[in-house]
């Protein structure tokens, strides 16, 4: 069940405590009592189990996919704001400080030739696990079309189209099989970006967004319990509220009641029950939490590693704070080294638990930065928007480990060898899934889209990348 099922029973149960009894506690007639929940009917109809639907709907994700791929899960760490290439995975130390400011030193890695920036050191020690894109590109300097663009691989004007977490949502989710009780698309902590992640795909395949701080010391996970309503008061309000239910003895046996008795058990189950503790960071060691960062980026990290281990298909990690018009190096030096431990530490654990095969791990912001530095009045040292040149980490799920794709020229300013666009690594990605690059979307005018952009789509594409898988 997904938290949208979770209210839609709420709703239901709440249309169903408004059926009176009559007096002395003798119930009202079945007909009365299914008359006067004509509102929870249509919520009924809503929570038809998704694999029913499934199978009835002809263009059901369960039969346009068309197999599986080596990818099971994604996890997504989306650097909101537009982190800088050439402090980053792009390197440019001969450029001159005009361009690496404070930070013009690089690190080798554990695979010869590739280089990152300074502040990267345990990144430096798992390059062989990853691939560098240093060829992005797609030329817009706005936050919300950069980023609409990445996380949809499309420009459109006229059609929301669903980001890619919603797409992986709609084949590998609920209508595809998947049975978890999390939610298939999850989101710590916060939604990444101004925009409907969804799409015309509609709200049932948004995000479930966490809310909450993983570095806190209980991870309090927004819509599903209450701040401050500990477990021992949960599961007495439980109680509570199973005796005074008298319905069941009204409709016995009626399927619509069932439903809902068994969503309400699902709920609980989230709350209360195994689910429920996957949020709890409290039952890993101390030492595997310190590894990761005690801070909210390392420890969302470490979540995402729990979410993958329940085979969520896909997890965004919504790492804000890059957005650095000014005092760009001293946030650069608070914000990389958490960046570095905690990416190091996920793809590490990840590897050494044989997950890293199955997960593929996307780290990329809507756009890089200047590569010259701004040392002008009023910024003083920051980097500004800069859609036209930018780099991306891909690890594991099928991408190969240790490759450099792609080339800047001398400062970072052009891309030199290359081009790779946003479609390019969202249909890359799904093929790793084994999501087709023609499986259809279900488009509101009924217009034929696919998850990948065609020619008639003008979309910019360098094509697939195929030197990476």
């Amino acid at each position: 069940m997904n938290i949208s099922q979770s209210l839609l029973a709420r709703r239901h149960r709440r249309e169903l405590s408004r059926i009176p009894q009559l007096s002395g506690g003798v119930p009202v007639s079945r007909r009365e009592a299914l008359r006067r929940s004509v509102y929870g009917s249509a919520g009924m109809l809503l929570m038809e189990p998704f694999s029913v639907r499934a199978a009835q709907d002809p263009l059901s994700p369960r039969k346009l996919s068309t197999g599986d791929g080596p990818a099971k899960s994604v996890i997504q760490i989306w650097l909101w704001g537009g982190p800088c290439h050439i402090d980053t995975f792009d390197p440019k130390p001969g450029a001159g400080r005009e361009y690496t400011g404070a930070l013009a030193d690089t690190l080798d890695t554990n695979v010869d030739g590739m280089q990152i920036g300074q502040l990267l050191p345990g990144l430096a020690k798992e390059a062989d696990k990853y691939s560098l894109i240093r060829s992005m590109t797609h030329g817009t300097n706005g936050h919300e079309t950069a980023a609409y663009l990445v996380q949809t691989g499309r420009t459109s004007e006229r059609d929301v189209f669903p980001g890619s977490g919603a797409v992986v949502s709609y084949f590998k989710g609920y209508d595809a099989g998947y049975e978890g009780l999390i939610p298939p698309y999850v989101v710590l902590t916060e939604p990444q970006g101004r925009f409907s992640e969804a799409g015309f795909l509609g709200p049932r395949y948004k995000p479930f967004a966490t809310g909450g701080n993983p570095a806190s010391p209980v991870f309090a996970v927004e819509g599903i319990v209450s701040p401050g309503v500990t477990e021992e008061q949960q599961r007495a309000r439980r109680d509570f509220k199973g005796k005074l239910n008298t319905l069941g003895g009204a409709l016995p046996g009626h399927s619509a009641l069932k439903t809902v008795v068994d969503s309400e058990e699902q709920a609980y189950e989230l709350i209360l029950g195994d689910a429920g503790k996957l949020f709890d960071l409290g039952q890993e060691k101390d030492e595997m939490r310190d590894r990761y960062g005690r801070n909210t980026f390392g420890q969302s990290c470490l979540m995402a590693r729990r979410l993958v281990e329940k085979q969520v298909p896909y997890i965004t990690i919504n790492y804000k704070g890059w957005d650095t018009h000014k005092q760009h190096f001293q946030i650069m030096n608070r914000k990389l080294p958490e960046l570095d431990q905690g990416l190091a530490a996920l793809l590490g654990d990840l590897s050494e638990n044989g997950l890293l095969d199955s997960t593929v791990v996307w780290c990329t912001g809507e756009f890089g930065r200047t590569p010259k530095v701004a040392t002008e009045s009023p910024w003083n040292g920051g980097r500004h928007h800069y859609g036209k040149a930018f780099s991306c980490l891909l690890a594991g799920g099928g991408f190969k480990g240790g490759q450099v794709l792609g080339a800047t020229n001398s400062t970072g300013e052009e891309v030199a060898e290359r081009p790779v666009y946003p479609a390019d690594v969202i249909g890359s990605m799904y093929g790793q899934l084994g999501i087709p690059a023609d499986a259809p979307l279900p488009h509101p005018q009924g217009t034929p889209t696919n998850v990948v952009p065609g020619e008639s789509e003008n979309v910019p594409m360098g094509g697939l990348l195929k030197e990476l898988v």
